[in-house]
């Protein structure tokens, strides 16, 4: 099964924050639900697991992401994925991730573009289905990136303000040397509860058809 997905979101954290942040595999396996990484090849290669659970049945997918273009000058990472599942299943495709500069700085506009193909277990509950339920992991990925990024950037725009307001006054009211510190981790999850997430996708449609009918009255 052949699939499109393209979403774009804004953090408020600088463009090159965002940039280095992505390019960690580290960073991009904490914040995706279900995933864990097993290894680092290189500084373009590492193995990673995404595990779904689909009511008492899992399928766990086990591959390579490989950085295959990195360019700095314009923000845009290319990424190829290729896997396996235990139980006969792939997962191959493309990700291209490009960054665009907003608020004069302060914060950044990502827009992803993948093309992935599915076979296994995962494709019996139909395209519609796992559209609605690849949104949802994506939202769930988006609110862990801005939670590690946007703490930090938060923090460091309070420090220059407070700066700012100590040189103003003539008095030192820069923050200590010491960085501050990182935010937690996301909380890991064991891996995609596809039924939980299948719920939501089938609450969220039949909400809509009530908005609909009711805007037909």
């Amino acid at each position: 099964m052949a699939l499109d997905i393209k979403e774009s979101f804004e953090v408020g954290a600088p463009i090159d924050a965002v940039w280095a942040f992505l390019n960690d595999p580290q960073n991009v396996v904490a914040c995706m639900p279900g995933a864990s990484l097993n290894e680092i090849v290189d500084d373009k290669q590492f193995i990673g697991s995404v595990k779904l659970k689909i009511g008492a049945v899992s399928a766990q997918y086990q591959g390579t992401i490989t950085y295959t273009e990195r360019d700095t000058s314009n923000y845009i990472v290319k990424m190829l994925a290729a896997g396996n599942e235990r139980g006969g299943g792939t997962v191959s495709g493309t990700i291209v991730t490009q960054l665009e500069s907003l608020a004069g700085g302060s914060a950044t506009r990502v827009v992803c573009e993948s093309s992935i193909d599915l076979t296994g277990k995962i494709i019996q509950v139909g395209r519609g289905m796992i559209e609605g339920v690849s949104a949802q992991i994506i939202k769930k990925y988006v609110g862990n990136v801005r939670k590690l990024l946007e703490a930090p950037a938060a923090q460091a725009a309070a420090d220059a303000a407070l700066a700012a307001e100590g040189s103003a006054n003539g008095t030192d009211t820069s923050p200590a040397s010491a960085p501050p510190p990182r935010p937690p981790m996301p909380e890991k999850e064991d891996s995609i509860n596809v039924l939980a997430v299948v719920f939501k996708v089938i609450v969220d449609r039949i909400k809509a058809f009530f908005r609909r009918l009711v805007g037909r009255a």
